[in-house]
């Protein structure tokens, strides 16, 4: 077993998560994470992208360790995995860009109509 397994295996034994839930918690982390170091905004493309990234490198070193114990790969499973990686982040992008759930705007069209005096 590699490290990269023995951590994830040790993850998923301390924390009582499922892999698929942690691919999500991960995906998660990355996403919010690049925005809060990097003052990334959750419409940008840039934090989707490195979510991406880091989701297909844990696939790639998957596959390795995969083929280090036999020749027999599961690319549905890895397909599985990055699907499920890429879920939530991709709807956060789709969100940010295309509602107002995300937007601080409603909030400052009211303060500034009642500076204005425009509301009771």
């Amino acid at each position: 077993m590699s490290g990269f397994e023995t951590f994830k295996f040790f993850l998923t034994s301390q924390t009582g998560l499922a892999k698929d839930a942690l691919h999500i918690y991960v995906a998660l982390g990355v996403f919010v994470g690049s925005c809060l170091i990097f003052g990334w905004k959750t419409r940008d493309w840039k934090p989707w992208m490195l979510v991406l990234m880091v989701a297909i490198g844990g696939e790639l070193r998957d596959i390795y360790d995969i083929l280090q114990r036999t020749t027999q790969l599961q690319l549905l499973a890895n397909f599985h995995d990055l699907w499920n990686t890429m879920l939530v982040p991709t709807i956060l992008l789709v969100f940010s860009r295309y509602s107002r759930i995300f937007s601080a705007r409603p909030a400052a069209i009211a303060q500034s109509g009642m500076k204005s005096g425009n509301q009771p």
